[in-house]
Formats: structure tokens, C-alpha cells, sequence
């Protein structure tokens, strides 16, 4: 199934969605009726998301939460104008799952008032086994950078390799096993409006993410009564229950609110074919737009495999000082601003005008070269951006590379008359 903020429906057994009502009297099967609601009932209906889920057991089916840990302490430091930069995480020496692997590094709004977007990463080396997880806090972006995943969820599963990315609904439980021996990647938690494919505006009816690109689950079920660990995220603080069975029971479901697999290999790019080149908004994957017009609390930007053609142009990101926040990834090969220090598995930030750009050996190349058609390839970087300051967590800024300023020191003064 394909489309983005299209109707689904799906079933793993024969006549287990009801041929009418949503919530009939009695479901096929005795199953229960379910509604998941990812929006307030009272969107207008082109805004409004939701699906309703046909499970053995309904989700309140469960005893109370209890506190499991609070990363307040991790949140104390107030935004600041500096520019910093992480390396790759290392594997845990010991055997750490996904969700025990869950590192915060910048983060800004607040989910209680749905604002704001937190920038993660993860570095595990074995499967979650009987534990899901949910969010009441945002919605869940997934960007791998080393290893594939299997991602089960209420309303399917799926495979999740490097180059790929998935959005999980808020309040969806979901669960995350390797495919190989390891994992390593980012995750991006989103407090406020649901991401949405942007609009296209003056570039027409075609072009960035396709809606058909993005792919739901089929209906998948497990039945197990063994004991499942449940763990919440709310209010920025985890709490945990246990089932006495598995919460990955939803033999059904039709609805336009589902997790979504994309290929970002897929993404049609855009550019300048004269001189110039446009802002890296042409770059966006997926939006979630503020209450002000125009202006995000997150965008989702890749910057993938591209032609450059454009004459007499600086074609690497030019020096610039932004309005939005910028918390900049890389997924594969070279960032091409960046001539080093920026790896694979990295983040770099520079919150809102904060002066960045090219670093002295990027600028030196990009201004001596003989510019003819060139081809950027085998990179993916992305960016999250956000009208908000990011502040960063007390245990990311323990870990901050060293002398990233330096990277702009050496450019040399402009000639006098």
C-alpha cells in the first residue's frame, strides 16, 4: 500500500475489516473496534487523521504506569549561539537495544504545548524482544545510518535499511529488532503539527517526495500471551507497564494515519539549470508547520545525489545566517560544504543566526574550479530545521568534538582597491 495521507485498509485475516459500520456491535472475528486519532476530531476533514484498528484485545487492556526514568537533569542547559559538532557514536560494549540506545542531543518547544522537535541518535547492538514502546509526546522519524531494522508496529511491520526512513504515528506502539548485528542511526521526535508532504507552490503539480513513494504495512498480528513490557513516553519522562500479552494484536485496519516507509533514493530533485541556485528549501522531504505561515517547527531536508549545472555560481552552500535552527546529519559519503570532521552518524548545529558555511577547503575548491556539469554522488546528508532555538542535553554536550570553529579560521581578508 502507497500514498501519503491516503486511505488504507488492510486485514490479515479474510473479512476481518467490517463491511459497513466503523465500530459495529460485533466486530468479525470478536474483535474489538478501535479508533487512533492523530488529530483532534475537530480538524477540518482534509487535515484530519485517524484510523480505526480491529485488535483481539483493546489497548486499555493494561495496569497503571509507573515512572521508569526522568531525563529531566539532561535538559537544563538554555540555548546558546555557539556552533557545535558530534562524531559518530560508538557501539555500546555491552549488548543495548534500540530504544535503551536512544541518546537525546538537541531539542527545543514543549511536547505539553505540541511545539518543538528533539534530535536523537541510537547506536545498538541487539533486538528490544518482548518490549514495545510509544510516545504520547510526538511523532517518530527513524533515519538509519548503519545496519537495517525490523520495525513491528500495531499496524504491520516492515524492513528499514540505510537510505530508507519511517514515520511512526504518535501514540503508536512500536518495536524494533536488528537484521543484522548492529544499528546505528538517528532519530527524530517530532512535539508538534504531524509532518506532511510540503507544498509545491510555483514548482507545480510534480517534483520533491511523491506521495506514491511512501509506503504503509500490510495487517499483521501477533498472537502471544506472554508478558510484554510497555514503555510510554510522556511529558518527557518514561513510564513502563506490563501486558500479559502481546500488544501487536490489530488483525485489521483502515484509516489515514499509519506508519510510513520512504526511500529517499526516490526523492525528485530540483535546481538551477542558469546561474544561481535556490534555497535549500527545494530540498524538503516533509514539513510540520508552525502557527505562523511559511514558517516550520520542523522541516525534514535532504540533500541527496544531484547535477550541478549552474554558470558562474559558488555551488556549495554559501555563507548564510538563518532564521531557523539548523541540526545537520549525514547518513552516507561527504557532506560538500564540508571537507572533514563531518562523518557518518555526526551531527553538527547551528542554532538560529548563528554564521556558518563552507569551511576553508570547500571554499577554495568550489572557487577555483573550472565549473561545468558535475554530479554530487554517493552522499546523503539532511538536515532538521526548526523556527525554534535548539538547546542540547547535558550528556551530548559532555561529548561535542573539538575546535569546529577552526574550521573557519585561515579564510583570507578580500583584496584592497
Amino acid at each position: 500500500m502507497t500514498g501519503f495521507g491516503n486511505h488504507f485498509a488492510t486485514e490479515a485475516l479474510p473479512g476481518a475489516l467490517p463491511p459497513g459500520a466503523n465500530s459495529p456491535q460485533r466486530p468479525p472475528y470478536g474483535l474489538y473496534a478501535e479508533q487512533l486519532s492523530g488529530t483532534a476530531f475537530t480538524m477540518a476533514r482534509s487535515e484530519n487523521r485517524r484510523s480505526w484498528l480491529y485488535r483481539r484485545r483493546p489497548s486499555a487492556m493494561h495496569p497503571p504506569y509507573r515512572l521508569a526514568f526522568d531525563p529531566a537533569p539532561n535538559r537544563t542547559l538554555p540555548a546558546g549561539p555557539n556552533r557545535l559538532r558530534w562524531d559518530p557514536r560508538p557501539l555500546p560494549e555491552t549488548p543495548t537495544n534500540f530504544h535503551d540506545s536512544v541518546m537525546p542531543i538537541v531539542w527545543n518547544g514543549d511536547p505539553e504545548a505540541h511545539s518543538g522537535v528533539t534530535v536523537a541518535t541510537w547506536a545498538c547492538t541487539k533486538s528490544m524482544g518482548n518490549q514495545a514502546f510509544f510516545s504520547a509526546d510526538g511523532e517518530m522519524l527513524l533515519i538509519p545510518e548503519a545496519g537495517g531494522l525490523l520495525v513491528t508496529t500495531e499496524m504491520g511491520r516492515f524492513t528499514l535499511d540505510p537510505l530508507e526512513i519511517a514515520v511512526i504515528p504518535r501514540g503508536l506502539r512500536y518495536q524494533v529488532a536488528l537484521t543484522g548485528s548492529h544499528s546505528r542511526g538517528y532519530l527524530v521526535e517530532n512535539h508538534g503539527a504531524p509532518f506532511r508532504l510540503p507544498d509545491l507552490g510555483p514548482i507545480g503539480s510534480n517534483g520533491l517526495a511523491n506521495p506514491r513513494d511512501f509506503e504503509a504495512p500490510a495487517a499483521w498480528f501477533e498472537d502471544c500471551d506472554e508478558p510484554y513490557e510497555i514503555v510510554q513516553k510522556f511529558g518527557n519522562r518514561l513510564w513502563t507497564t506490563t501486558l500479559d500479552h502481546s500488544p501487536f494484536d490489530v488483525v485489521a485496519w483502515h484509516g489515514n494515519l499509519a506508519p510510513l516507509k520512504y526511500d529517499l533514493r526516490k526523492f525528485n530533485t530540483l535546481g538551477s539549470i542558469s546561474f544561481d541556485h535556490p534555497d535549500p528549501s527545494i530540498f524538503t522531504v516533509l514539513t510540520s508547520p508552525s502557527d505562523m505561515p511559511g514558517r516550520a517547527n520542523a522541516d525534514f531536508v535532504i540533500f541527496p545525489p544531484r547535477w550541478l549545472v549552474a554558470e558562474d555560481t559558488f555551488r556549495p552552500p554559501w555563507f548564510h545566517r538563518n532564521l531557523m535552527s539548523e541540526a545537520m546529519g549525514l547518513i552516507t559519503g561527504a557532506y560538500d560544504a564540508k571537507a572533514g570532521g563531518f562523518a557518518p552518524g555526526g551531527i553538527s548545529l547551528h542554532n538560529m543566526m548563528s554564521a556558518h558555511g563552507p569551511d576553508v577547503a570547500s571554499w577554495r575548491a568550489a572557487t577555483d574550479a573550472v565549473l561545468a556539469p558535475h554530479k554530487i554522488d554517493n552522499t546523503m546528508a539532511f538536515m532538521v530545521e526548526s523556527c525554534w532555538p535548539y538547546r542540547v542535553t547535558d550528556q551530548a554536550m559532555a561529548a561535542v568534538q573539538p575546535g569546529y570553529d577552526d574550521v573557519w579560521a585561515g579564510f583570507p581578508a578580500a583584496e584592497r582597491d
